[in-house]
């Protein structure tokens, strides 16, 4: 079944949105934030900031300038749940799964918002890309 692992938000400026949020939560920015992904951990569920070129801030509820953000889901097994998701109505959009198995596929939901499903248990994340548990390094 589907776990929800992260909120993920858009930004010009990971760390400096993270630290905003550390300060506004009282909660640490994770070890291993960077310049490109920057997360801050709620039990489960991780609020990461992710950096985008040509970042344009929404502007609610102005539909020109809308909200950024979509959602990864944990899978154990991307395939089984992608038949499932397709035959709800996603749409794949990308596959970004490693040939060992990591990493993750975009979908849209019906109405067009984003979210993947992630096969990243154990996984390292780097400024370099990201490291599986089964090469180690």
């Amino acid at each position: 079944m589907l776990r929800l692992t992260d909120f993920i938000v858009d930004c010009p400026d990971t760390m400096k949105l993270a630290a905003f949020y550390s300060a506004v939560t009282g909660r640490p920015v994770k070890e291993g934030s960077h310049e490109d992904w920057a997360g801050i951990q709620f039990g489960e569920v991780e609020l990461a900031f992710i950096r985008v070129e040509d970042y344009r801030a929404p502007r609610w509820p102005d539909s020109e300038h809308p909200k950024q953000f979509h959602l990864d889901f944990e899978v154990d097994d991307v395939e089984a749940e992608q038949r499932r998701l397709l035959a709800l109505g996603a749409t794949l959009q990308q596959d970004s799964i490693g040939p060992e198995g990591y990493g993750w596929r975009v979908y849209t939901d019906p109405v067009g918002h984003p979210f993947c499903l992630c096969r990243n248990k154990g996984v390292i994340w780097t400024g370099q890309g990201l490291i599986s548990p089964k090469r180690g390094s």
